[in-house]
């Protein structure tokens, strides 16, 4: 067996999304290194399988997102999707159903109670930008690179485009569209795709640290502020206010907000009960 058939071997065997364990930090990994982890329908799948699983999980505080090899994700899996073209409708449903699919975990990580911290070794462009996008917190190597490059092939990033253009000042987003350049990693920190660049190879440490002192807060706050600041963005001005004024009543109602706000009266470390 050539060592070229020996790595298609194990590949079609590994499985493609790895779940680790950090103490409360769930952690995972994109493990399609030979094709760039592109997102193809049973990743999509493992994720989403795995993203709802962590939502009924209590013991897990905050998520890592990772990935093995090069690159963090090279977006969708062009040649799946090209292979469908001989269907009798030209691949239009299969083109429905992984867009939909795609669209819909991306959701589930906004959705998530959990933070969500995405840890960036390489590459993310197209839907793999989205993914990186779609996270809570991003920390990148200082190698990663991001790139919505559909303009390209001719097929625009208009699902990245919604993650994208919700992290991004407009001209930023629209530039990136538009050309489907490379942006460097200390670039995309300063338009806030993602929130800090650290030396190649200590991303996924760093991620996790992160995650580590997110951990550490109630999770019951945690998943309330999280779902408000998302809700909150979506609405107007006075509306948000609004909104975010009954969040704060029904908050300063829980048991961990009485025992935070005592504690820092009594200088001392809460003991929350994460309700």
């Amino acid at each position: 067996m050539s060592a070229q058939t020996a790595a298609r071997s194990s590949e079609a065997t590994a499985p493609v999304l790895v779940r680790e364990r950090v103490k409360d930090i769930a952690v995972l990994v994109l493990n399609r290194p030979q094709a760039r982890n592109s997102l193809s329908e049973a990743l999509l799948a493992e994720l989403s399988a795995a993203f709802a699983d962590i939502a009924h999980d209590k013991t897990v505080r905050a998520v890592v997102l990772a990935a093995n090899g090069p690159a963090f994700c090279a977006g969708h899996d062009l040649k799946e999707l090209t292979a469908r073209r001989s269907d009798a409708d030209g691949g239009r449903s299969y083109f429905r159903h992984i867009m939909t699919t795609c669209s819909a975990m991306m959701q589930q990580i906004v959705n998530l109670p959990q933070p969500v911290i995405a840890a960036v070794q390489g590459v993310a462009s197209a839907a793999g930008c989205q993914l990186v996008a779609s996270c809570d917190l991003a920390v990148a190597s200082a190698a990663a690179k991001f790139a919505t490059p559909g303009v390209d092939i001719g097929l625009f990033c208009s699902t990245p485009m919604v993650a994208l253009s919700r992290n991004v000042a407009r001209k930023h987003a629209m530039e990136m569209l538009l050309t489907g350049e490379m942006v460097e990693a200390e670039q995309a920190a300063r338009i806030g795709l993602i929130n800090r660049v650290v030396p190649p190879g200590e991303e996924r440490t760093s991620a996790i640290a992160l995650a580590k002192k997110i951990a550490a807060k109630s999770s019951y706050v945690l998943k309330i502020g999280k779902q408000a600041f998302y809700r909150q963005a979506e609405l107007g001005l006075a509306d948000a206010y609004h909104y975010a004024s009954e969040v704060m009543t029904e908050n300063m109602m829980a048991r961990d907000a009485e025992e935070g706000i005592c504690a820092f009266i009594e200088k001392r470390d809460p003991t929350w009960k994460d309700r």
